[in-house]
């Protein structure tokens, strides 16, 4: 496979006294830039800390060789847009389909709803702090650079606890990449709010993913069925940059108590009776420790 360097382009550069072969005066081509795709994969400008957790899975290519070709976007939001990636090294059948969520620049972003959530996390640097308050260009930054990572760790924490969330691949800067979930051919897994079969035991998977998050002393935030895919019958849990720690947040088990009636209202709506919403926060509660 060559390396990168390889793909440097080379014009004529010969000279003699009878003859003159000018340079290649076209357009030049990035000298670094990969034989086909976007871009490099970015796998190695994440530390080791910037990854998710290990044994990495089989289907991840993690080679310096691969190349990232973008496919579309996913999903626009207020605060972010999700685009789908491919990242594979040319020439091989080594290949998989990435989530790449890339939070808005300072210019066009919407934090709408930071206030309460950053509420329960403190940041030291009291310059920092004051620019996020007042929602200056650098304090929006700071308050990008803190979603995001907030969202990877959370990833990382929850698919190590066996949480249905994607598997997280890596962060650099404000871009978070993840598994795609969805079909092979690029097409997503469709939200809940768009399905109506086998609800039943949608409900019960729901129910065991908000309790190991309750265990962990942790609420989604923003639960609703738009924030929780579907795909093959499993239930897959997306969207936490807003993971809120219900016992260091002073309205913590309210945060609880919102996401159980979310869910539970959109399931009773559609006829099952099992969707109890205070029955469900007081199960929370209760497994948070928060009474």
């Amino acid at each position: 496979m060559p390396k990168r360097s390889e793909h440097r382009r080379r014009g004529k550069n010969r000279l003699d006294d009878d003859d003159i072969e000018w340079l290649d005066t076209t357009a030049p081509e990035d000298l670094d830039g990969p034989p086909s795709g976007d871009r490099w994969s970015t796998w190695d400008l994440s530390t080791p800390s910037e990854r998710g957790p290990q044994p990495h899975p089989g289907w991840l290519v993690t080679e310096l060789a691969a190349v990232d070709t973008e496919l579309g976007v996913l999903k626009t939001g207020k605060e972010a847009d999700v685009h789908l990636i491919s990242r594979g090294v040319p020439d091989t059948d080594r290949v998989c389909l990435l989530a790449a969520k890339r939070y808005r620049s300072a210019e066009h972003r919407l934090f709408h709803r930071d206030a309460g959530y950053l509420e329960g996390r403190g940041v030291r640097d009291s310059r920092i702090s004051r620019a996020m308050s007042s929602r200056s260009r650098f304090g929006k930054e700071m308050i990008a650079g803190q979603w995001a990572n907030a969202e990877f760790a959370a990833l990382c924490r929850l698919w190590s606890l066996g949480v249905p969330v994607p598997y997280p691949v890596q962060i650099v800067g404000t871009e978070i990449l993840e598994e795609f979930v969805g079909s092979p051919d690029g097409f997503a897994a469709p939200r809940l709010a768009a399905v109506s079969e086998g609800l039943a035991e949608l409900w019960e998977q729901l129910v065991d993913a908000m309790v190991v998050l309750a265990r962990e002393g942790l609420a989604h935030g923003d639960l609703s069925p738009y924030n929780i895919l579907v795909h093959e019958g499993r239930l897959v849990i997306i969207d936490l940059p807003q993971i809120v720690d219900v016992v260091a947040h002073p309205t913590g088990p309210e945060f609880l108590d919102r996401d159980a009636r979310n869910v539970a209202t959109w399931f009773t709506a559609r006829g099952l009776a099992a969707a109890d919403g205070e029955s469900l926060a007081g199960l929370l509660r209760a497994e948070a420790g928060v009474g």
